[in-house]
């Protein structure tokens, strides 16, 4: 793939991360990960190794940009989501291999990541204020589960939409 392709696939799918994040108010957008996911994974097939990665940088600016109260969460966090993705991907091998993509890697990538970060941005946000005693919230485990249990489902969701796609439509595309 040429350069100026990654730019544009890069600059595409960080411009819906982007939309994604600023016209749906928080705390809803957090449960519409799964197009965030969905994305990432196409960004790490379409680009290869470091694909996720540079869409995360690059919507996570973008994203930061849009709330600046919490800019520095939101670029932390994006960003940080399109490592693991690219990260579970090489660790699963989950790179198209002759124009196809084994669905259960790509969907067991994505469902690590997704709830792994999931469950991160939880704590960081709701926890880790309530360990230093900065608000008086208190701890609660249904939620910590709640937050695992969307993380995975979100997940295989992302990961079987995301190789459906691929499989089906995108791996003959020239580009």
């Amino acid at each position: 793939m040429h350069k100026i392709e990654r730019i544009f696939i890069t600059s595409l799918f960080s411009a819906i991360i982007f939309v994604a994040n600023f016209f749906v108010p928080p705390p809803i957008n957090s449960l519409l990960i799964v197009v965030q996911a969905v994305i990432l994974a196409l960004a790490a097939l379409f680009v290869g190794k470091g694909g996720a990665t540079y869409v995360g940088l690059v919507g996570g600016v973008l994203s930061a940009l849009s709330r600046p109260a919490f800019g520095p969460f939101t670029f932390a966090f994006t960003f940080l989501y399109g490592v693991l993705v690219d990260v579970f991907f090489f660790a699963f091998k989950a790179y198209a291999v002759k124009g196809n993509i084994n669905r259960n890697r790509v969907i067991l990538a994505m469902t690590l990541s997704t709830a792994l970060i999931g469950f991160a941005s939880y704590y960081t946000i709701a926890v880790y204020p309530q360990l230093i005693q900065v608000t008086p919230l208190q701890w609660v485990p249904m939620m910590s589960a709640l937050v695992i249990f969307v993380g995975v489902g979100s997940g295989i969701s992302a990961g079987y939409a995301a190789s459906y796609l691929w499989n089906k439509y995108l791996k003959n595309m020239p580009i």
